[in-house]
């Protein structure tokens, strides 16, 4: 096994899953397992094991299942369930935990995310677990698996069920885009637990990978029409695994993540928030939040911030996957950490915060400072091209003021990627993908029609780079 062909991104282990399937799916759970006993944190004796709906994704949760085995630890099935699910069972067990998802990435590709019975792991976590891999061949299991899947959903399902009172969402009919994700059900029942009429969309048995950031995508046609056709005043969804959300408003129109996260921390009353620099910088500008802390991207530099601070803290990332962390209280009750992504809380904050002010979604959202911003990436695109381009772009001014021309440069941050800042307070910010071959873009204008045509130009100029 190569170790350079696997490799952690923004959040988990990914690669190619026919490289992923069988010996090294057992050798980096046994490398995660090495590592977590170096910490002392095995003192649970299980680790939870849940997966997302990709055909690879069984056979490789059963690779996982052997090694632990193996470990001489108990491997309990949590089958297919939302990624943050998953890590709140086992953290409530204090025990580790492991998800194969490949997230919103194509369906030829899978990964393994992996967690402490304290939560998500770090980036020193990563190169622990990459420092304990070895070449040890890992023989099969006759050991049983014990089946927790349904008391895993229940304890996720209760959690979200306490953020909105019973009938607060009375008289709303929201549709649910089930697709493939995990999340499809338990977004359904908790839509219903909360009063509204929820509507179930797309259903598909094949798994596709829905990018919730990406809303040009063709998977996403469909939901217009159904916001007319159905008589809807949203739609709700997630990406594979549950730990991205997306909605869709009553006119049509898709909020943005960090648009959601922004109302999830605003619902949830934090005082300190956690985003990377490609979130919306509105979020300064609305005054919500006493402290708002910019990271790079990727959810392990979020968790670390959080960490620093315990001040009703929330997190949140661009895609609008949302970190629970210290001192959050909801109707007078203590919301335990959930320092992972989560897809189902930053939905129903959104459509709480709505019913709470009276308002429709969209007009919340008008209501809020906010830069018209759009995203967008161009697929396979190797690292070492993307990485080229960006040094390039970054250390030659020359190039960097021909390649900006009529549009300037103002300013410049490196916190991650190249965020440039034109003459015009506009913004690109361009970085390569953590997860998979691709360059993203990232667009702020001071209308829909420039932030359209800013990301338009710049992504047929970044691609003639990188042919």
């Amino acid at each position: 096994m190569s170790r350079n062909s696997l490799k952690f991104g923004t959040s988990g282990l990914r690669g190619l899953a026919v490289e992923l399937e069988g010996q090294a799916a057992r050798r980096y759970t046994v490398a995660f397992l090495r590592h977590v006993e170096s910490l002392g944190q095995l003192g649970g004796g299980k680790i939870f094991v849940g997966r997302d709906f990709r055909n690879s994704s069984l056979a490789i949760a059963a690779d996982c299942a052997t090694a632990i085995a193996q470990f001489d630890l108990e491997a309990v099935d949590c089958g297919t369930i939302p990624t943050p699910a998953l890590a709140y069972h086992a953290m409530a067990a204090g025990c580790g935990a492991i998800m194969v998802t490949g997230s919103h990435i194509p369906v030829d590709r899978n990964g393994l995310k992996f967690y402490l019975p304290t939560g998500e792991i770090s980036k020193a976590d990563e190169a622990g677990i990459f420092a304990a891999l070895d070449e040890e061949l890992i023989p099969d299991s006759t050991e049983s698996v014990r089946d927790k899947a349904a008391a895993a959903v229940e304890r996720y399902f209760d959690r979200c069920a306490g953020l909105l009172p019973a009938g607060a969402l009375l008289g709303l009919r929201i549709g649910v885009f089930e697709h493939s994700t995990v999340a499809r059900d338990l977004l359904m029942r908790v839509l219903q637990h909360a009063g509204a009429d929820a509507v179930g969309l797309g259903r598909t048995d094949t798994f596709v990978a829905v990018d919730t950031e990406a809303f040009g995508d063709a998977v996403f046609a469909p939901l217009k029409g159904w916001i007319a056709s159905e008589k809807l005043d949203a739609i709700v969804s997630s990406d594979g695994d549950g730990d991205r959300p997306l909605l869709m408003d009553g006119n049509g129109d898709f909020v943005r993540g960090d648009v959601l996260g922004l109302l999830a921390a605003q619902f949830l009353g934090a005082r300190t928030v956690v985003t990377p620099v490609t979130s919306n910088s509105a979020i300064e500008r609305t005054g919500f939040f006493a402290n708002v802390v910019r990271t790079r991207v990727g959810s392990p530099f979020v968790v670390a911030a959080m960490e620093l601070a315990h001040d009703a803290v929330v997190g949140f990332e661009a895609n609008g996957g949302t970190f629970v962390g210290d001192g959050v209280v909801v109707d007078g009750q203590p919301l335990a950490p959930l320092p992972t992504r989560d897809a189902v809380l930053p939905l129903l904050c959104a459509l709480g915060i709505a019913v709470r002010q009276g308002k429709r979604v969209d007009e919340v959202v008008a209501a809020l400072p906010l830069q018209h911003a759009i995203a967008d990436r161009l697929q396979d695109v190797p690292g070492d091209k993307s990485g080229a381009f960006l040094k390039r772009l970054e250390q030659d001014a020359s190039f960097a003021e021909a390649f900006f021309g009529s549009h300037g440069i103002a300013g410049l941050s490196t916190i991650d990627g190249l965020q440039f800042r034109t003459t015009a307070g506009d913004m690109v910010h361009f970085r390569a993908s953590g997860n998979a071959p691709e360059l993203c873009c990232y667009i702020e204008g001071s209308s829909p029609d420039v932030a359209r045509a800013l990301l338009n130009w710049a992504m047929k100029a970044a691609a003639a780079e990188v042919a």
